[in-house]
């Protein structure tokens, strides 16, 4: 009867599942910026590097370029098979590929791994220019470094205006940021699954995580990367915390109930169902992330505030000046509706509420591709020649 709070140590990584200088670099292509690139809480990064896809082409006048930004454990490879530098397939696979809503006949699609991220961008798992891992000396982020640093991409690629901006969760709060920050280039806005500023609730449960995975014994004040070992049974217990709050109490019920797993007995020390569930979700993510992305990623997300220096909430989000769409989770009990309703109401141009129907909770604006292709399609054919088709399948929901 396995017990264990994470799978074997033999069948993890040595101390982390980031991408690391030497591996293979897959679909990625990078970005990098040679120079101080100053941050919203002080100090700077000497240099910043972000890890990109693209599918398609862009159009001579880049006026087909769509910016799709993920949450919080996503990374670049929206669509594609899992292979060579991409442990898991794409995340959003449903919604970018021929005859999606995402055509790269029709679309220049970026997807960016975000600052502070591991899979390929500058992180704490990256080397400093003195060729050491910056592990727990990475500085704080906030959302507006990171799209910051995005907008320097866009600069590079030639992009002056997104068609639109896509993102939901951390994803959600970036394109947001972009709207605010960016007005000029956000020619359309989707935000899913997101809000204004990070709720007390939402920073009590990212500060349950972040505890989770420092308290771990290999956590060694984030210096672990070149030990050999690394914080998995913390970050393994973030991983099953976030994931209870990501579904709902509904979908839990009908897919597990109270069933042991197998012929373990919970009276004597074996797991219920939904216990294995969570296992798997750890053991997975232990696999293909750092601890310490999800601890600064996490704190950054905590730091999301539109209103912060702009006057408050409603003042920053009467700078949106792009055709928005905002839609929210009828399940979601991590960022319920009610954000996306103050997200609605005080954005100008936002075309009121939208509810993405599903029993999966947060993890919804994954799972439901079909929902979110047809939110995608109704923005991009107000401004394109000839509305984009929708997505044909559900997605695989993980990771986000």
């Amino acid at each position: 009867m396995n017990t264990s709070v994470t799978p074997p140590q033999e069948s993890l990584p040595s101390a982390t599942g980031a991408w690391r200088e030497g591996d293979p670099p897959g679909r990625r292509r990078w970005y990098r910026r040679e120079k101080p690139f100053s941050l919203e809480a002080g100090g700077e990064l000497p240099e910043v590097r972000l890890a990109f896809e693209t599918w398609g082409r862009l159009a001579p006048d880049a006026s087909n370029a769509v910016l799709v930004l993920h949450a919080l454990t996503g990374d670049s490879h929206v669509t594609g098979p899992a292979g060579p530098g991409h442990p898991t397939p794409g995340w959003w696979d449903g919604l970018v590929g021929p005859g999606r809503a995402l055509d790269p006949d029709r679309w220049f699609v970026v997807a960016p791994n975000v600052l502070g991220g591991c899979q390929g961008s500058t992180g704490p798992s990256s080397l400093t220019p003195d060729g050491l891992r910056w592990g727990g000396d990475f500085p704080f982020l906030t959302q507006r470094d990171q799209v910051a640093a995005e907008a320097g991409l866009a600069d590079a690629l030639g992009i002056d205006r997104w068609a639109l901006v896509v993102g939901g969760s951390m994803g959600g709060m970036r394109a947001l940021e972009w709207a605010v920050s960016y007005p000029g280039r956000t020619g359309a806005l989707l935000l899913l699954a997101t809000t204004a500023a990070a709720s007390a609730e939402q920073i009590a449960w990212a500060d349950v995580q972040t505890r989770a995975i420092r308290s771990d014994g290999n956590w060694l004040g984030g210096h672990y990367h070149d030990t050999g070992r690394g914080p998995h049974t913390g970050l393994g217990l973030a991983r099953r915390i976030a994931h209870v709050t990501y579904r709902s109490e509904p979908e839990l019920h009908v897919r597990f109930g109270r069933t042991p797993q197998g012929a373990e007995d919970p009276w004597s020390g074996g797991r219920y169902q939904v216990g294995s569930y969570l296992d798997h979700h750890a053991g997975k993510l232990v696999r293909r992330f750092d601890a310490g992305s999800y601890v600064v990623l996490s704190e950054a997300m905590n730091s999301h505030d539109i209103g912060r220096d702009r006057g408050g909430v409603r003042a920053a989000l009467r700078r949106v000046t792009a055709p928005t769409l905002v839609a929210g989770v009828d399940s979601d009990r991590l960022y319920p509706t009610a954000q996306q309703a103050e997200l609605a109401a005080g954005i100008p141009t936002a075309d009121g509420l939208r509810l993405i129907e599903s029993p999966y909770g947060h993890d919804g604006f994954l799972v439901e591709v079909e929902q979110v292709a047809a939110l995608v399609g109704e923005l991009l054919s107000r401004g394109a020649s000839s509305p984009c088709r929708r997505a044909g399948g559900p997605g695989s929901g993980d990771p986000r």
